[in-house]
């Protein structure tokens, strides 16, 4: 069979069921084998777009997502895609076309080195030079994308390649060489820990991404209620644990909660699960940490130590490592708290006092109250993505995620554009759930021409639009840091993202009062078609709490 007709069987062969790219000259092969595959394939409006969805069916699925591209621009287009799905351990499977072998290095038409260029910001990448090596090629790039800490690899085949007719055998075992992503963690390592933390007074559990990405929920919850440890979660972590847990404290970090904020700096034992100790967490990592016991649990040693010089280091799946901590705790005869415990009691003194102290701004439509509105209409099941700027971190402080990993976006990268695509990845992994995109004005112009995409493969996905017709949190900037001297931010009211959605097939629907929002979103859940609802925010709402770049945890600021 030729090179292309292996990469179909492969493909099947692992379970794909959905392919997100764009056709072009040197993987038109590609293509003609697909016709025949038993792969459903989406056609994108830019390739961007196509990683993106191919990241949040990922996400949504917990197994690799898989996009095509041709060579040359179409490979480049890719990166910042598969850039955002390494930042964030997402596993993916990037397929590109190449030039003929004879012809790379030599400047040919669409032809540039993405070897070299999707190194960084790859697991690996592969190039087969025979038809005969796709089959292990595509094995080992689904094994190290899903295997060990998450992530993209690239798979760029040359036309000559995808067009060679070889005898093809598909294995059934390989072996990566230097690859050994399965770490059992320490038995004794974990017994220091336990013992560290029985004897804290006030232990903290830190929840990051890991958690999510080893769908170890329900072994987190178990933790946190032998211990009866207070839970606050990295905002890649957020959706790990129920925010409507008695013990949920919410996101940390740079626009966290201002009581997990405040919380976390009282520890005296924090147990970090699955997180990295980002700058955008913890704020100065010289300050963060004094005079605590810190434990560390990830899969990827790398981590350990990289930001935090920790007390206890445990590498391994975290979901085994849970599961062993919590066998631990069991045999010490580890008993429930009580309301009495103070530790509990000052938890609730925190959520009681920003509550009341942290005001909502004097308007019928407002970010926090569209997103508590949200909230509250919403099934617990529904999936939520987020756009990038104000809209995520509003969404990080007033949305809470119930059911355990509905919620994603694109924390390391922070990437503008990715949540629409990635929101429509979604509705294709899971088709019987409610998709949300919470967008901001300036992100969604990224990829709006993802609504034909939405509409014509019949995967409605909601946009709740908050526009305030800014960059706003560059806006938010430079009204703080740089006395309002505004420069590249006024979006000036355009498009009109009502009609937008109706040119392209969608529902727009503009509203004006929160009922309205109430029905606009009842009437989205409703339709069968993708919907934006264009929402009017004032432009000089800023995001608080807001920890400045450069600070710490402790420097949070709680209003203008």
């Amino acid at each position: 069979m030729k090179g292309a007709e292996a990469l179909m069987r492969s493909l099947e062969k692992e379970g794909v069921d959905i392919v997100f790219g764009l056709p072009g000259g040197a993987n038109l092969p590609i293509y003609d084998a697909l016709v025949d595959a038993k792969i459903r394939h989406i056609l994108v409006r830019h390739e961007q777009s196509a990683a993106h969805m191919a990241d949040g069916y990922a996400r949504t699925k917990r197994r690799a997502g898989v996009c095509f591209a041709t060579s040359g621009p179409g490979a480049t287009n890719l990166i910042t895609g598969i850039a955002t799905a390494y930042a964030d351990s997402s596993p993916m499977v990037a397929v590109t076309g190449q030039v003929p072998l004879e012809m790379i290095g030599k400047d040919a038409f669409q032809e540039t080195d993405i070897i070299g260029i999707a190194n960084p910001c790859t697991k690996y990448t592969f190039q087969p030079r025979k038809a005969i090596e796709i089959p292990e090629t595509v094995k080992k790039g689904f094994y190290i994308a899903e295997s060990g800490r998450p992530g993209p690899v690239l798979i760029d085949i040359p036309k000559d390649v995808q067009q060679d007719i070889q005898d093809i055998e598909f294995p059934d075992l390989i072996k990566v060489r230097g690859y050994n992503p399965a770490i059992e963690s320490d038995l004794s390592t974990i017994g220091k820990a336990t013992e560290l933390l029985l004897a804290a007074q006030r232990p903290i559990i830190m929840s990051g991404g890991g958690v999510i990405l080893a769908g170890a929920f329900s072994e987190l919850e178990v933790l946190a209620e032998l211990l009866m440890a207070p839970v606050v979660t990295t905002f890649k972590g957020k959706g790990s644990f129920p925010e409507n847990h008695p013990l949920a404290m919410g996101p940390i970090g740079m626009h966290g909660h201002a009581e997990a904020n405040k919380i976390i700096l009282e520890a005296d034992c924090i147990l970090a699960i699955g997180a990295r100790f980002s700058d955008r967490s913890v704020g100065r990592f010289d300050e963060f940490g004094k005079g605590m016991n810190i434990i560390h649990m990830d899969i990827d040693p790398a981590e350990i130590g990289k930001n935090k010089t920790v007390d206890v280091a445990i590498v391994g799946d975290v979901k085994s490592s849970m599961k062993t901590m919590i066998k631990f705790l069991n045999k010490k005869m580890v008993k429930h708290g009580t309301e009495e415990n103070s530790w509990l009691q000052r938890r609730k003194e925190l959520i009681d006092y920003y509550t009341e102290s942290i005001k909502d701004y004097p308007r019928d439509l407002t970010a926090r109250k569209v997103l508590k509105k949200l909230r509250e209409v919403l099934p617990n099941n529904a999936i939520v993505t987020t756009e990038v700027g104000q809209c995520q971190m509003w969404t990080s402080l007033h949305f809470d995620v119930i059911s355990p990993g509905t919620f994603f976006s694109s924390t390391g990268l922070g990437t503008m554009g990715f949540g629409f695509p990635a929101a429509i990845g979604a509705k294709a992994a899971r088709q019987n759930v409610p998709v949300v995109d919470i967008a901001g004005d300036g992100s969604f112009n990224m990829s709006e021409n993802s609504l034909a995409v939405s509409v014509l493969e019949n995967l409605p996905v909601i946009v709740v639009l908050l526009n305030n017709y800014m960059l706003g949190m560059v806006a938010q900037w430079q009204r703080t840091f740089y006395n309002r001297r505004y420069e590249g931010v006024h979006l000036h009211n355009c498009p009109d993202y009502a009609k937008i959605a109706d040119a392209y097939g969608a529902q727009g629907i503009k509203v004006q009062s929160i009922s309205e929002l109430e029905n606009g979103i009842r009437s989205a859940l409703k339709s069968n078609l993708a919907t934006v609802i264009d929402i009017p925010i004032d432009p000089e709402e800023d995001v608080y709490p807001f920890v400045a770049p450069g600070t710490g945890l402790k420097d949070m600021i709680v209003g203008s």
